[in-house]
C-alpha cells in the first residue's frame, strides 16, 4: 500500500522525512523513510562521510507519530505538531545514504493539546535511534 503522507502532514520537501505510515492492529505506528544520496544535509554532514543527523532522525519519528494520529482521525489535519521535549534519545547506529529506516512508534498519552510518544528507528533489524518526545498541538 502506497500512502501519500502529505495528506496527513503539512511538511513538504526538503523537510518531509516520511515516505509511508500505518498503524498496526496492536496500535503500534509503523513508518518508513529511504534516505537518498541527494538529501540536502549530506552536503555538509559530512561531505566525505555522509550521515543522517540525529536531529533529523528524531524529527522523522515525530513526523511519523503525528501523521498516524491524523490518519486515524485522532487529530485534525489542519493542526501543527511542535516538538516541546525530547527525552533519553540514544543513537545506536549511523544512518547513511541509501539506508531505509523503519520507525516503530507508541503513543504514551494524547490529548487535544499534546501528544507524548516513544519510538525507535531501525535499519533492517539493527536499532539506530530510540527516544521519547512530547509535541504540543496547535491550530494553523
Amino acid at each position: 500500500m502506497t500512502t501519500d503522507v502529505t495528506q496527513y502532514l503539512p511538511h513538504r520537501p526538503p523537510f518531509l522525512f516520511l515516505d509511508h505510515v500505518e498503524t498496526r492492529p496492536d496500535g503500534v505506528i509503523v513508518g518508513s523513510r529511504l534516505f537518498r544520496e541527494d538529501e540536502f544535509f549530506f552536503k555538509g554532514h559530512f561531505p566525505s562521510y555522509p550521515v543522517v543527523p540525529g536531529v533529523i532522525l528524531i524529527e522523522s519519528m515525530a513526523q511519523c507519530g503525528g501523521a498516524a494520529l491524523v490518519q486515524a482521525g485522532i487529530v485534525p489535519y489542519r493542526k501543527h505538531f511542535f516538538l516541546a521535549t525530547v527525552k533519553e534519545a540514544k543513537f545506536r547506529r549511523q544512518v547513511r545514504p541509501g539506508d531505509e529506516v523503519r520507525f516503530e512508534i507508541h503513543n504514551l498519552r494524547t490529548s487535544a493539546k499534546m501528544v507524548r510518544q516513544r519510538g525507535a528507528c531501525y535499519v533492517g533489524d539493527e536499532l539506530a535511534v530510540e527516544g521519547e518526545w512530547l509535541c504540543v498541538i496547535a491550530a494553523s
